[in-house]
């Protein structure tokens, strides 16, 4: 076996090919594995766009990505921590293909001095990147929700979206149109729409205008958290700022991270969790109603593309304990996606009785006409299309 120049392994089968009698046309499902050189391990959340669909994916924890072809296209990967790779989808000569990424660190990150206080810069960083996002703009979408109740798989939902944005940056509104959508298993009825994971209603508006940094931009945050910056030498480009909370605060707080381009003053990556650290800290409330948390995270990925900058993905995940009653306890986990696998300046057009009004996909009829959910932006691990295919064929 050898490699090409970018790191690509190939094997498996022949291409696949489907041909009409009166034209041929090249239609081809490729997958990509996506390896770390040196360690061999998989790269996940690592954004790859094809230009010709104008289509961004992201691979899934086991490095997988994949999606169908029409004719040749040329194909960027992206990765904040590793060199970005370029080539024709004619180098994916089988139906799967393993392309090796290599970091591009080249020495230590180093701690940033700066004259103003980090949480200033960060305000105006934020303030740059609200200002940058490009409205109006619409959105396709892939949303896929998982939901566990006492330790058991017992709901799923995912559905391919079309969001469109409009108005100004300070009067933010979407209208919601649902292409498809399907949903297994059953939730029990006490389970209240607020443990529902996604608000559609506004979650665009908390993704646009950055509503999960505020804690962290309060002036009273200076004296909760202990705010750093230092260089990335994984991308000379970026700066990564890290905020985590002092050692005598005895409350809930997350620790964030916000990857940006120090140039631009663009925000690329921002992430939040609650460390185990933190956790330990927090007496368990017995009050009903109150919710223990004991998982907490959250990261989303932003792009710049020529004069255009937005959202490319969304990933949540929670879990806590729910006082139900006295002596009676609920253990819920849930994680999200929000996938943007298609981007454009180009408004939608449709009707106000097709704009959809409800908070999540729950309870609304599933609606499939194709298998969306295989090349709409993230492909599921065997241990989800298990998760899915046992709720799917549940009495």
């Amino acid at each position: 076996m050898k490699k090409i120049i970018v790191f690509i392994l190939f094997f498996f089968n022949t291409v696949v090919f489907s041909q009409n009698k009166e034209k041929t046309i090249e239609l081809e499902e490729k997958t990509i594995v996506l390896i770390d050189v040196d360690t061999e391990l998989p790269i996940q959340d690592a954004t790859v766009f094809i230009s010709k669909t104008k289509q961004s994916l992201l691979s899934n924890e086991d490095g997988i990505v994949s999606f169908i072809l029409n004719g040749i296209s040329n194909i960027q990967i992206t990765h904040s921590s590793y060199n970005l790779v370029k080539f024709k989808s004619n180098f994916l000569k089988q139906k799967k293909n393993v392309i090796y990424l290599k970091t591009s660190v080249t020495g230590l990150d180093e701690i940033i001095i700066t004259k103003q206080h980090p949480q200033k810069i960060l305000k105006d960083i934020v303030d740059n990147s609200i200002n940058k996002l490009t409205i109006p703009a619409r959105l396709k979408v892939y949303s896929r929700e998982f939901f566990k109740l006492n330790g058991t798989n017992s709901y799923y939902n995912d559905g391919l979206l079309n969001f469109q944005l409009f108005g100004t940056k300070k009067k933010f509104k979407t209208d919601i149109l649902i292409e498809q959508n399907r949903s297994y298993g059953l939730l029990n009825e006490e389970i209240r729409n607020d443990v529902l994971g996604y608000n559609l209603n506004n979650i665009m508006q908390n993704y646009y205008n950055f509503k999960y940094l505020n804690p962290i931009l309060e002036p009273k945050a200076k004296k909760k958290y202990d705010f750093l910056i230092k260089s990335y030498t994984k991308n000379d480009d970026y700066y990564l700022m890290t905020i985590t909370p002092v050692d005598n605060v005895e409350e809930m707080l997350d620790d964030y991270t916000i990857l940006y381009d120090r140039k631009k003053k663009l925000i690329i990556e921002a992430s939040s969790f609650v460390s185990a650290m933190t956790i330990a800290k927090i007496k368990d409330k017995t009050s009903v109603g109150s919710k223990n948390i004991y998982k907490s995270l959250f990261k989303t990925i932003y792009r710049q593309d020529n004069s255009n900058y937005y959202l490319v993905c969304s990933k949540e995940e929670i879990g806590f304990e729910r006082i139900d009653k006295k002596n009676v306890k609920s253990d819920i986990e849930i994680k999200n996606y929000f996938i943007i696998n298609n981007f454009s300046t180009h408004n939608f057009t449709y009707k106000d009785s097709e704009v959809f009004k409800e908070k999540t996909l729950y309870n609304i009829k599933n609606s499939i006409l194709t298998n969306y959910w295989d090349f709409s932006g993230l492909t599921p691990t065997e241990e989800e299309e298990a998760i899915i295919s046992s709720l799917e064929f549940r009495p």
